[in-house]
């Protein structure tokens, strides 16, 4: 569910927040069935926090999907009511 959810998102600005608190703005290019995601465009959102990373030159990046806590999605992207539909569905697919 969550991984053709994601795929969708392809293109679009995300936030990604890392369980070490980094956060990181980007674009999604691409992401896989274990929720790795690929970052093109990159940039951090608390510069004063992680100077350090305003050093670097790397605009893209790959995250594993067992350090992410968090993605943030654009508002305007996300159908809720599409995304609790198919929830409801899968929900019960497995109780059957």
């Amino acid at each position: 569910l969550f991984y053709s959810f994601f795929k969708s998102l392809v293109g679009k600005d995300v936030v990604v927040e890392l369980k070490n608190d980094l956060s990181i703005c980007g674009t999604l290019h691409s992401v896989d069935q274990y929720l790795n995601i690929k970052l093109t465009d990159i940039s951090v959102t608390d510069p004063e926090k992680y100077p350090h990373m305003l050093q670097l030159s790397v605009k893209n990046c790959f995250i594993r999907g067992s350090v992410v806590r968090y993605v943030q999605l654009p508002a305007d992207e996300v159908d809720t009511q599409l995304l609790q539909d198919a929830a409801r569905k899968e929900a019960m697919q497995q109780k059957q």
